[in-house]
């Protein structure tokens, strides 16, 4: 489905996020890659196949 060269990562792979935003909605939290992965503002993600990846932010450092 991917039309970009080189072509996007794919849905199951750990790069998953470094496929193209092919449709951006930051007032909703939310974007579509161009994998089908459905991003969150919070790191989670819903995958094309209905998984669900938690939220993954770096934790803050203490100091």
């Amino acid at each position: 489905m991917c039309t970009h060269m080189p072509k996007c990562p794919a849905a199951d792979s750990p790069d998953r996020e470094a496929a193209h935003i092919v449709a951006s909605h930051p007032e909703q939290g939310w974007s579509l890659l161009c994998n089908a992965v459905l991003v969150f503002e919070d790191t989670g993600e819903l995958l094309p196949d209905g998984q669900i990846i938690a939220p993954h932010r770096p934790l803050a450092a203490t100091a």
